[in-house]
């Protein structure tokens, strides 16, 4: 399993804010800007008035590992940033419906590769 590559600099996530084009799921908000590189880059960003830390942490770990297993399936030369709705309940921050969030989000961004399941 490769390592995933994440976006660590303040520029790098307003790059990708400001340039990417927006999808929404239930609970989460992706930004999506082609990076011209053959690898995907990852940022996670959620709003400190959404929950304390430890719950912070805890999506952002979810967002983290079900990407990690969308990822092979996904075409590569892409920055993302997944951000957590404010309106989303934290109560709904589950394994299940983060993943199904993703994955119909990158159906709508058209990046998954057809035919691998």
């Amino acid at each position: 399993m490769k390592k995933t590559k994440t976006l660590k600099k303040n520029y790098e996530f307003k790059y990708v804010l400001s340039k990417g084009t927006y999808y929404s799921g239930k609970h989460i908000e992706t930004f999506i800007k082609k990076n011209n590189k053959n690898y995907n880059n990852i940022g996670i960003a959620i709003s400190v008035k959404i929950a304390n830390a430890v719950v912070r942490n805890k999506i952002k770990r979810l967002i983290r590992e079900s990407y990690k297993n969308i990822e092979n399936k996904t075409k590569n030369g892409y920055s993302i940033v997944f951000l957590w709705k404010k309106k989303a309940d934290i109560k709904n921050a589950n394994y299940e419906n983060v993943e199904k969030d993703i994955k119909k989000i990158f159906d709508k961004a058209k990046i998954i590769i057809e035919g691998k399941e």
